[in-house]
């Protein structure tokens, strides 16, 4: 990870920790609150990921928030809902413990705003927290936007983040490009037996996924007979 770190830095780019399950990841959070003592002294350069399906995502959120302001570095996560919901529950119930997930869907989503809200207020008061809304999610989405504009948060202050998968939810990805805002499209790279499964993980985690790509299709349907009936077949965008 310290070899990662140092080659993003020299490279300019960021580095985002993946969180994996409960069992693994204190130890992951561990190295990556190590790498980003060291490297977000004077950027955010390594991001840590926060599952909001967990119980306790919010208050990981705020005790790493705390500890970076009493130590000076950059705060800087990636926010997601989580993957690991099936195995999690049958690891505790299997050996007996507290099922650390939340017990529904609608109870991520508010975690996930709430952990969100958090982290733009602290944008907003101190301007050296960074959060990267990793979401398919269009009404986590509108949520974000929503409280940028109440907390006067500029599209490109280079603090918020959007990011999708490749392929995947272009219909959010693209208008919050063209308005300003940073997006980022995540591109799986692997043997096809290895990325297939997170793939299959990435569209279970989200339920709405399948009506998105209908509503998708719909969108790129639309747009392809404007184009024919107006004669404008390649786009030219407007800045």
């Amino acid at each position: 990870m310290d070899i990662l770190a140092k080659h993003a830095v020299e490279s300019g780019v960021r580095l985002m920790v993946d969180a994996e399950q409960t069992y693994f990841q204190p130890a992951i959070s561990r190295l990556t609150l190590e790498m980003q003592r060291i490297y977000n002294r004077k950027t955010p350069v390594v991001f840590n990921t926060y599952q909001c399906y967990l119980k306790e995502a919010y208050d990981n959120v705020t005790v790493d928030v705390e500890l970076s302001r009493r130590e000076g570095w950059h705060f800087a996560a990636k926010l997601v809902r989580g993957a690991y919901m099936y195995q999690e529950r049958e690891r505790a119930k299997e050996i007996g413990y507290e099922d650390p997930i939340n017990p529904d869907y609608e109870s991520t989503n508010r975690m996930y705003h709430r952990c969100l809200d958090y982290l733009l207020d602290e944008i907003a008061l101190r301007r050296n927290a960074n959060v990267m809304v990793a979401s398919h999610n269009e009404d986590t989405v509108k949520h974000t936007l929503s409280r940028m504009n109440e907390l006067g948060l500029l599209p490109r202050e280079n603090k918020v983040y959007f990011g999708q998968l490749l392929g995947m939810c272009d219909q959010i990805s693209f208008p919050l490009g063209q308005a300003g805002f940073r997006v980022y499209k995540y591109v799986p790279y692997g043997p096809v037996n290895e990325v297939m499964p997170y793939l299959s993980r990435r569209a279970q985690e989200n339920r709405g996924f399948m009506k998105g790509a209908q509503k998708e299709r719909e969108l790129l349907w639309k747009e392809l007979k404007r184009r024919l009936v107006s004669g404008e077949l390649l786009y030219r965008p407007v800045f």
